[in-house]
């Protein structure tokens, strides 16, 4: 049948793709370095008539949005589902091209995979749209055949505008970003000032007032596996000043989901972009309040000590982290259970033992930039001209774009492209400056309008020698899969 499809439709045939429906048959084909969706037998797709098979029509198609709610439909594993919590992987893919790679970095591991996951920051850069990353994540799936099932993540959330639109891109897991309600400062202020920063919060937006705080917590012990959080009045007022507005937000948008979901969905919060970490009696602060004004999530993110940069290892005392994280996993497992998310998790080899040591099964462990990152040095390997333009274009970029990141490259230590041979490039992908360069730039790149056309042929390239791109995901993907698996 494979040697008749590929004769019949002019394409090269994934045979892994190649699924039946009741009397429809589906399969993924490339045309050069076009993808193309057809069906054997009246499937729904949109697309050319192009021959018979024992008597049905075969359709040729693009792989379109059109073509992808076809394919939803009729294939229910190609779309996302809610995983609970298993303990689960992130695999963001800002270029729309990774899927299968991080299909195969994962195979075997028995870990949930987030497929389809981005921020709403990371589309608007890319220029990318909820529809769009969804689709991505289907013509991957069907590509490799993928019917484990899978979630996506509409990630760092921040508005009502922002769920609606992901919801009606059909994500299932909602990643509420407070962040910019957490008061910072709220760690080194004196207690009056606390206090009146507490009294402006307005407990009544918190459905609680001063007698129910304090009842809650103050000379309170909380027992947990391995531990004990006590609070003194100190300690609640700068939990409440850090994060009482980051608790109404949060409610609020957990409500909103709520309101206009069509079905199942779950909720993951992070607090990981401030300034400031989270220590254990915040963390416990939080999630209790949380609970109380009955918001429901599977993940939690906190702001851990160290440094957790873009695109390198984790920068700070393993065992001060190793310490703290212990206490985090306990205040999870005690109010929940929930996973504990580890977000800028790429590259974060060092602390992945202490993390799946401490977290067991509760943990999810969320990439993105580091994808990225292994699509260049497959160009570096495979097209070196584009690579330097690249380069050399990030250089330029960098005091601007990492305005919004944590990151503490310098740029004067990445060399330009002229002064590197070619077969030297790819080993720029392993060095902390540059790594970083190229990682916090990526959205200029992809964007760029000034002739240089970077996205479309960053693209071109990687679609022309695919499986070097899948290889160099599917290895360095498998870094940070291994100390997870549950085959360990």
């Amino acid at each position: 049948m494979i040697d008749q499809l590929k004769k019949l439709t002019g394409l090269k045939v994934y045979e892994s793709s190649i699924v039946s429906a009741g009397d429809v048959t589906y399969f993924l084909g490339r045309r050069g370095v076009e993808k193309l969706i057809a069906s054997v037998g009246n499937g729904g797709i949109a697309g050319e008539k192009v021959g018979e098979l024992n008597g049905k029509p075969i359709i040729v198609g693009p792989t379109d949005h059109a073509n992808a709610l076809v394919i939803r439909k009729s294939l229910p594993w190609t779309s996302p589902r809610c995983l609970g919590l298993i303990k689960s992987v992130g695999l963001g893919d800002r270029l729309g091209l990774a899927t299968p790679g991080h299909i195969r970095a994962v195979a075997g591991s028995g870990l949930g995979v987030f497929l389809a996951q981005q921020s709403i920051r990371e589309m608007s850069r890319t220029q990318r749209t909820p529809d769009g990353v969804m689709d991505s994540a289907t013509w991957g799936v069907l590509q490799e055949g993928f019917k484990q099932g899978f979630g996506s993540d509409a990630d760092h959330l921040q508005t009502f505008e922002d769920i609606d639109r992901t919801v009606k891109a059909g994500f299932t897991m909602f990643t509420i970003d407070p962040g910019a309600y957490v008061d910072n400062d709220a760690d080194s202020e004196p207690s009056n000032v606390l206090a009146e920063k507490v009294a402006a919060i307005g407990l009544s937006e918190m459905e609680t007032d001063t007698a129910d705080l304090t009842g809650r917590y103050i000379g309170k012990t909380f027992n947990m596996d391995g531990g004990e959080i006590t609070f003194d009045e100190e300690i609640l007022l700068r939990a409440a000043a850090k994060y009482g507005k980051a608790v109404v937000h949060v409610a609020k948008m957990f409500r909103h989901l709520k309101s206009v979901a069509g079905g199942p969905v779950e909720v993951e919060i992070s607090v990981d972009e401030t300034e400031t970490p989270t220590t254990p009696a915040e963390h416990f602060f939080f999630a209790t309040e949380l609970k109380r004004l009955g918001v429901e999530w599977v993940a939690l993110a906190p702001r851990f000590v160290g440094r957790f940069e873009k695109g390198v290892d984790y920068i700070g005392d393993l065992d001060a982290f190793a310490a703290s994280f212990a206490e985090h996993v306990a205040v999870a497992k005690a109010l929940g259970p929930y996973k504990i998310s580890i977000h800028s998790g790429s590259d974060k080899f060092s602390i992945y033992p202490i993390i799946a040591d401490l977290a067991g099964r509760y943990v999810h462990v969320k990439t993105a930039g580091t994808s990225y990152l292994e699509a260049l040095r497959a160009i570096a390997a495979t097209d070196p001209d584009l690579f330097g333009e690249i380069l050399d274009f990030a250089r330029e970029r960098y005091e601007t774009d990492k305005a919004t990141y944590h990151v503490s490259a310098d740029v004067t230590k990445v060399p330009p492209a002229d002064s590197l041979k070619n077969e030297q490039l790819p080993g720029l992908l392993d060095d902390f400056d540059a790594r970083q360069v190229l990682h916090v730039t990526f959205g200029s790149v992809l964007t760029a309008d000034d002739g240089e056309q970077f996205g479309a042929r960053i693209r071109a390239a990687l679609k022309a020698d695919e499986e070097a791109h899948y290889a160099v995901l599917e290895k360095h993907l498998g870094r940070h899969v291994k100390p997870f698996s549950i085959s360990n």
